[in-house]
């Protein structure tokens, strides 16, 4: 008994002189985490070296789509991306704010990184959808009534705004009352309206007071649209009325529930 008893003390002694299995896992634990940190700090350090002081991710090259009267050069040229800075810092709602000011006929633009070494420019334009006689030039305006541009050529299919506010009357109540700026925002609102074969083949869009614009066609027809208002009915309303009468030379759709074609 005696004998036993001095060995089970003696193991017992033996296991103790170790550390408990709970603070060796701690241990263990404390060294997987201490070591996880160092890579984390390691990689963190490396990703900020990688992106900005490295020469691997830097602008390299600009490359522009969307474009139809502007060219790639004059895009690229106004958008002054600085080549060779890191592509990671790069401003790019500088970059659009400054193409917007400096080119109006950009509606929009996406700006994008395309790395390891490129911006992507992808450009939408403004269309016109009047034009208004300014000297020997016309501006250019579209949907949302912005004069963006003045060409010396007119672009086919664009028809010119006409204001004819001068007589005495009620063309020159309405003046008074609207205002040019706001006449010429509801004749853009109509040219916007006017169905597509119809705005290919228009001449000119006459404003002669707020509820009487007047759409002159190339072939001499002409098209009595009154206000701005109810276009989407008025449009469909021409369409079917041109269709039902192709002969006839004018047609009223002022009042779209009760249009009248005449002439022939």
């Amino acid at each position: 008994m005696a004998g036993s008893t001095t060995a089970e003390r003696g193991e017992r002694q033996q296991e103790s002189s170790g550390p408990p299995p709970a603070r060796r896992l701690r241990a263990r634990r404390l060294r997987v985490i201490i070591i996880l940190a160092v890579a984390l700090v390691l990689l963190s350090a490396g990703t900020v070296w990688l992106l900005y002081g490295s020469q691997w991710l830097r602008v390299e090259r600009v490359s522009v789509s969307g474009t139809k009267v502007l060219t790639p050069k004059q895009v690229s040229e106004a958008a002054d991306v600085p080549l060779g800075s890191p592509l990671i810092s790069l401003d790019t709602d500088a970059i659009e704010a400054r193409l917007r000011r400096k080119l109006p006929r950009i509606d929009s633009v996406d700006v994008s990184r395309s790395w390891p070494h490129g911006i992507g420019l992808k450009v939408t334009e403004r269309t016109p959808v009047l034009l208004v006689q300014k000297g020997g030039n016309f501006v250019e305006v579209d949907d949302e009534g912005v004069r963006f541009a003045t060409v010396s050529v007119a672009p086919k299919g664009v028809p010119a705004l006409q204001l004819m506010l001068s007589e005495p009357g009620s063309r020159a109540a309405s003046l008074r009352r609207f205002g040019e700026d706001r006449l010429v925002r509801e004749a853009v609102r109509v040219a916007g309206d006017i169905p597509a074969f119809v705005a290919r083949a228009t001449r000119s869009v006459k404003v002669r007071s707020y509820d009487d614009i007047l759409l002159e066609m190339n072939d001499g027809r002409t098209v009595a649209w009154g206000s701005s208002e109810q276009g989407a009915a008025k449009a469909r309303t021409l369409t079917a009325l041109i269709k039902a009468t192709p002969d006839a030379r004018h047609f009223d759709v002022s009042v779209p529930t009760a249009p009248v074609s005449s002439g022939s």
